[in-house]
């Protein structure tokens, strides 16, 4: 787990770097935004004193390189599972089936780590759009009122344009984001000339002096600091788009370098501006801009927050896939929006879900201040997350002997709990706001898991194996026509309720009778030679397990398709080709019945209390079909109904 998959010429590194810069730095990459400003005029803020701004810059430089440059992309990254990054996916990593020990306490670190990433992918938007547009108000006070409309404008459009896929914005994402770095490098340089001095702050002796001079004042700012490194989390999720080397070579050659250039020009900005905190539109950012380049500055601004925003929309839309394939959420509706690129994909339910948030918290908090106070907690409790979960990685898969296990996790724990500490001072003036999403989406999530596990062993015990139907079936001699007959259950090796209910009410069974499972596995993707197995079980009837991973969508007709010639029996030499119009595919409906007092999981003992079983039917009524899920014909289908006590 520790090689990098894939090699690449420099030519084609050197693209994927540039493709980089626009898809996974667009959250970091206009933190300069408002983060900086908050320091000085937040809630938490200090005073705007050169020692001071020498101390905050100190703090944010070796933020930007202890947490992304050490942590992220020196080690995080090289945990991977065959090529993904991302909560879900270490969640995977460091669940192996045979192994039960902490298996629970995993499951709940990791689900509501990844819970929080939802309430990110509803803050990013919302503050970086916000961000951009006050430039406005910067260049003169008539824009003031139009400053919320003209967010909401920009954020509705964002999300209306997502169900043509990202295909073609996609293409100008790069060269768009690296003109935003090279611009807010160059004001960097400009205001680095202004006040060169502010170049002492690399030594990290500032950031100790600032601490010792503010107490804990000191680690309250911290709660500011941290939104110069709040897109650290995107690096790791989006490495499998890119790979590891395109990421860092974009990071160290364009990013970090114009990061802490802009980040010190606003420094020095402040040093020669020293009342700065007396005027009506306090921005460090847009001050550097001189006066002939502060429209084009905004829309070029405007533009980077859209990137920014489009690359939480869609990492929310690869995360929601995941966790359907995982069993953590319902099936949804997922659109593939290239027919060449798997990973394009746009989820409505998702997608207005989260406009719905973004518009609510433009709306409630109309600055970019108000909503740096729900901003931080959501991304300092999912670095914590990974953390804990990649210490388990260094030891049960690397290997790593204890001592140097703990010592990293240490280091890295110690400055995760300051980030996290310093946010939850953030609460009772909106830091709520993504505990609360985040708690919603874990009870979502561990409901359906749970609801789920509880359903099938109640199918299973309702069952009969399929090693005792089949020879029963011969025995009696039961009618047979001409067709096929697919039944989709989640338990492979049975003879599914489906399936007897079907003979017992209608006496008949088809000439050849399939039954379907789709498994999802802790790996993204399948090899197609490891795909699908199909065994032969006697009198007509086959046993079809299909894998796919957690980046993958079942394309259930096409997968028959593919092995219509293995679906005959021992002996039988015959090239029967599989015809989708003599095929007939029966599905369950499950109908829940809550009761007051659900029965216990026939297998563990496990049971949910009656708001919990609620919640889980209401999920279960309301995700997507199977019939569109599976991607089967409509009018070949055929659904037989059953109740199920929860």
């Amino acid at each position: 787990m520790t090689e990098e998959q894939g090699g690449h010429s420099g030519k084609a590194v050197g693209g994927l770097a540039l493709a980089a810069i626009g898809v996974v730095f667009g959250d970091i990459g206009t933190s300069p935004l408002y983060a900086l400003k908050e320091a000085f005029h937040g809630i938490h803020a200090v005073d705007l004193t050169r020692d001071n701004i020498l101390g905050i810059l100190s703090l944010v430089f070796w933020s930007l390189n202890f947490v992304v440059s050490f942590k992220y992309i020196g080690l995080v990254m090289r945990a991977h599972n065959r090529g993904e990054g991302g909560i879900l996916a270490l969640l995977a990593l460091v669940r192996p089936g045979g192994q039960k020990r902490g298996r629970g306490l995993i499951l709940i670190v990791g689900l509501f780590g990844a819970a929080l990433l939802y309430a990110d992918g509803v803050i990013t938007p919302a503050i970086s759009v916000l961000g951009a547009v006050e430039g406005l108000e910067v260049a003169t006070p008539i824009f003031k009122p139009w400053i919320v409309p003209l967010a909401v404008v920009i954020i509705t459009s964002l999300f209306a344009v997502q169900s043509r896929g990202t295909a073609g914005i996609g293409r100008i994402f790069g060269p768009m984001t690296t003109l935003w770095f090279i611009c807010i490098a160059l004001l960097g340089i400009r205001g680095i000339a202004m006040q060169p001095e502010v170049l002492y702050a690399i030594n990290p002796w500032y950031a100790v002096e600032f601490f010792m001079r503010e107490s804990w004042h000191g680690v309250a700012v911290l709660a500011a600091v941290v939104l110069v490194i709040t897109g650290g989390e995107a690096l790791y999720a989006d490495m499998g788009h890119f790979g590891p080397r395109p990421i860092r070579l974009a990071w160290f050659a364009v990013v970090l370098p114009a990061l802490v250039l802009n980040y010190f020009g606003q420094g020095a900005w402040l040093i020669e501006h020293p009342d700065a905190l007396l005027g009506e539109t306090f921005n460090p950012f847009f001050g550097l801009v001189p006066e002939w380049g502060l429209y084009p500055m905004i829309v070029i601004a405007t533009a980077a927050a859209v990137v920014a925003s489009q690359a939480l929309i869609s990492g929310a839309f690869s995360l929601t896939q995941q966790a359907i394939q995982l069993g953590f959420v319902p099936r949804m509706r997922i659109i593939h929006t290239s027919i060449s690129e798997k990973g394009q994909i746009y989820m409505p339910g998702i997608n207005w879900a989260l406009w719905a948030g973004c518009i609510g918290l433009v709306v409630a908090l109309p600055s970019s201040t108000k909503l740096a106070a729900t901003y931080g907690v959501a991304v300092t409790g999912a670095m914590l997350t990974t953390t804990l979960l990649f210490a388990i990685v260094m030891r049960r898969l690397w290997r790593w002997p204890m001592w140097r296990v703990v010592a990293i996790t240490s280091v890295f724990a110690v400055v995760d709990i300051a980030f996290l500490g310093a946010n939850l001072l953030k609460i009772p003036t909106g830091g709520w706001f993504p505990i609360v999403v985040a708690a919603c989406v874990y009870l979502l999530m561990s409901t359906w898991k749970k609801g789920r596990r509880q359903i099938t062993a109640i199918l299973r015990d309702s069952s009969l194996p399929l090693d005792l139907f089949v020879p029963d079936i011969g025995r009696k001699k039961v009618q047979r026509v001409a067709g096929t007959a697919v039944f989709m259950t989640s338990i492979p090796d049975v003879a599914s309720p489906v399936l007897l209910h079907h003979l017992k009410h209608n006496k008949v069974l088809h000439e050849r009778v399939i039954m379907v499972t789709v498994q999802g596995a802790e790996i993204p993707t399948i090899p197609e030679e490891e795909r699908v197995t199909v065994e032969a079980k006697g009198e007509g009837f086959y046993q079809v397990i299909a894998t796919y991973g957690f980046t993958e969508s079942p394309d259930v007709p096409a997968l028959l398709l593919a092995v219509g010639e293995s679906l005959r029996q021992p002996g039988d030499t015959t090239r029967r080709k599989l015809r989708m119009q003599d095929v007939s595919f029966y599905l369950g409906r499950e109908t829940l019945v809550v009761t007051q007092r659900g029965p216990d999981n026939p297998r563990t003992g496990e049971q949910m209390t009656a708001w919990r079983s609620r919640l889980f039917a209401l999920m279960t009524k309301n995700a997507q079909s199977a019939t569109a899920y599976f991607g089967l014909p409509p009018n070949r289908v055929i659904e037989l109904g059953a109740q199920i006590q929860v």
